[in-house]
Parts: C-alpha cells; structure tokens; sequence
C-alpha cells in the first residue's frame, strides 16, 4: 500500500487504502502504528475497502506541537473520517488504544455514520490496581510535594530535574519510560482518563474479539465493558494475548468477516 497524507493542524499524517467495498476505518493502539494492523486489513480487504492511518506521533505521522488528549486524537479522526473516507456509513475495528477514540466519537454527533464496531484489547476503563501500583502512585505524589510551594519557574525547574531521575523513572510503566517530552504529557493525559460513563450512552452493536491471556487490557476489562454496552458481545480466542489478531489471525479473521459480511 502507497502511503497517502493527510493534514491536521499543520502537520501530515501518513495513511494508508487498501481493498473495495464499504469503508472499514482501523485504528491502532498506543506505541504501535498502522503497519502492524495492515496483515488485518488485507485478510479483509475482500469485503472491505480499509482505511489506515498513523496516530500523531506513532509510524509516519510526527508528534503533535504539544500535548495532546484523547479529545485531541478524537478531533484528528473525526476530521480524517470527514476529510478523506467522505463516506454516509462506515465500520470501525480498533485496537488498545484506539478503542479510547472509537468510545469519544461514540459519543459525538459522527456517531450517526457509524455502523459496525470491533473492539480488540480495547484500553480506556479504569483497570483493576495492585499495590505495587499505589505504592509507585504515592511515593511519586510525595517525591512532588515539596516543590508545590516553590513559584512557577522555580517549581517547573525542580520538577524537570526530579523528573530525569533514576528514582523517578523507576516508578513509571514501561510505556512511560520510552517516552519523553510532548509524547510522554500526551501518554500521561491519555491513560488518566477513565471512559467507563460513556458506555451506557452507546447504542451501537459491538464485538468484542479478547485474547484470553492478554495482560496489557486483562479479561476483566472485556467483561466490563461487554457489561457496560447495551449491544456488546463478547468473543475469546485461547492462545491469543493483546495482540490476538496477529497470535491467531486466521481466527480472528474468520470472527470479523462473520460479523462484516451481510
């Protein structure tokens, strides 16, 4: 597939067409990009004419100039679905990351031109904590503490210096310790927010596809968010982890083309 761009707020963004039919957008998840879904989209490329793009800052697409939200990637899709598919009615397959878009667009008025959705490993519901978590939480809010009396500057200063210590990094997820500047406030902004209200307002049918020893989004959040649905289905494919699409994709594909296909 020949890489195409789109532009956003100044920046180009590298997307991808592959297939003939009605149009199928596929969104991947958090440091991945649109490579590592095109084996899933030419498996469909029969019944559906795919559309891939690269998030700002993952693949082809560059980072954003600042941080960005998950509204902010929201706002990107909406416009690349506006600007580029042109289409009345499309069907959506997200992964991981890309299921924290699929759930706000959802919730905004270009859900009318939604019409099948596939969620994989889909990330955005408050995950179930252990305590080794809340002890990384509170030692980092006490590690802060002192430099929230010191002015503006000062405190940014500080905070930057504590923030490239080997103490201070030792607290964040792996994901958070790949990353810096505008790609790690984007991540921090992205994983703080929880997207559990939004289910109940979704009317759309829904297919959860769950690899059963999936880590990453474990199969309590499928069976929450299958809960959470008005129209979620749930399927689990053994020996399949967050990626299940590429640990059993002939499976995998079977499931969506018996979901796509009229």
């Amino acid at each position: 597939m020949d890489q195409q761009t789109f532009t956003f707020e100044g920046k180009s963004a590298g997307w991808y067409k592959t297939g003939n039919g009605k149009p199928l957008l596929i969104l991947h998840g958090w440091g991945s990009n649109s490579a590592v879904m095109t084996p899933l989209a030419k498996s469909l490329s029969d019944i559906r004419t795919c559309y891939l793009v690269d998030f700002p800052g993952f693949g082809n697409s560059p980072e954003p100039f600042e941080a960005w939200d998950v509204d902010k990637y929201t706002d990107f899709t909406e416009a690349f679905i506006n600007t580029v598919i042109k289409e009345d009615s499309i069907d959506i397959l997200v992964h991981s990351y890309g299921n924290r878009v699929l759930l706000k667009l959802l919730n905004r008025s270009i859900q009318d031109m939604i019409d099948k959705i596939i969620i994989t490993g889909g990330a955005g519901l408050k995950p179930k904590r252990s305590g080794k978590y809340y002890i990384r939480k509170y030692t980092a809010k006490i590690l802060k503490a002192p430099f929230s009396v010191l002015p503006g500057n000062m405190r940014e200063k500080g905070l930057e210096k504590l923030r490239s210590t080997k103490l201070w990094k030792s607290l964040g997820s792996s994901d958070y310790k790949q990353l810096s500047g505008t790609m790690r406030e984007t991540f921090v902004k992205s994983v703080t927010e929880y997207l559990d209200d939004l289910l109940p307002e979704i009317e759309h049918e829904a297919l959860l596809i769950w690899g059963k020893t999936d880590t990453a989004t474990p199969l309590d959040q499928a069976f929450k968010m299958e809960k959470g649905l008005k129209n979620g289905v749930l399927v689990q494919i053994e020996n399949a982890g967050h990626y299940a699409f590429l640990d059993q994709p002939e499976q995998f594909t079977s499931i969506c083309r018996a979901y796509l296909e009229p």
